[in-house]
C-alpha cells in the first residue's frame, strides 16, 4: 500500500507540472503575437508530461492488481483522499487543454484566412516559383 501512495503522490506531482504547462501554453495562445518557437517548446513539455502520466497511470494500476485494491479505494483513507486529488486535477486539466485548444483553432482559422487572402493577391503578381509574373507580361528578357 505504501508504493502506491508513493505512485499516487507522484502522479499528482506530474499533473500539477502540467498544470503549469498548461497555464503557460495558454499565456502564450492568449498572446497578441503567437510566439512559435516557445509554443513548440511548451507542446514538447506537454506531451512528455502526457507520457509520463500515462506510463504512471498504468504503474499504478498494476500496483492496484498486485495489491487486491482498486480506486477510489474504499478503507484506505490516504489513498482515498490522494485518489480525489487525481480526479478533480485531471478534470481541471482536461477542460483547460479543450480550452487551450479552442485558441489554437482560432489562430489556425485565423492564419488559414490570412493566406487565402495573400494567396488571391499573389496569383496575378507572382507564378508558382515565386518569380514575378510582370516580365512574362511584357514579353520575354533578353539574356546579357
Amino acid at each position: 500500500m505504501e508504493s502506491l501512495t508513493l505512485q499516487l503522490d507522484k502522479l499528482l506531482a506530474t499533473l500539477s507540472e502540467l498544470e503549469s504547462t498548461l497555464a503557460e501554453e495558454h499565456a502564450l495562445l492568449c498572446a497578441s503575437r503567437l510566439p512559435g518557437p516557445t509554443l513548440q517548446r511548451v507542446t514538447d513539455d506537454k506531451s512528455q508530461l502526457l507520457a509520463t502520466v500515462n506510463h504512471l497511470e498504468q504503474q499504478r494500476q498494476q500496483l492496484e492488481n498486485s495489491g487486491g485494491l482498486k480506486a477510489p479505494y474504499a478503507g484506505h483513507d490516504a489513498l482515498t483522499a490522494r485518489w480525489r486529488q487525481v480526479q478533480q486535477l485531471s478534470q481541471q486539466l482536461r477542460e483547460k487543454n479543450q480550452h487551450n485548444g479552442l485558441l489554437l483553432s482560432r489562430h489556425i482559422d485565423h492564419n488559414a484566412q490570412a493566406l487565402a487572402v495573400l494567396n488571391k493577391q499573389n496569383k496575378t503578381l507572382y507564378g508558382p516559383d515565386g518569380q514575378s509574373r510582370a516580365g512574362s507580361l511584357l514579353g520575354r528578357k533578353i539574356g546579357v
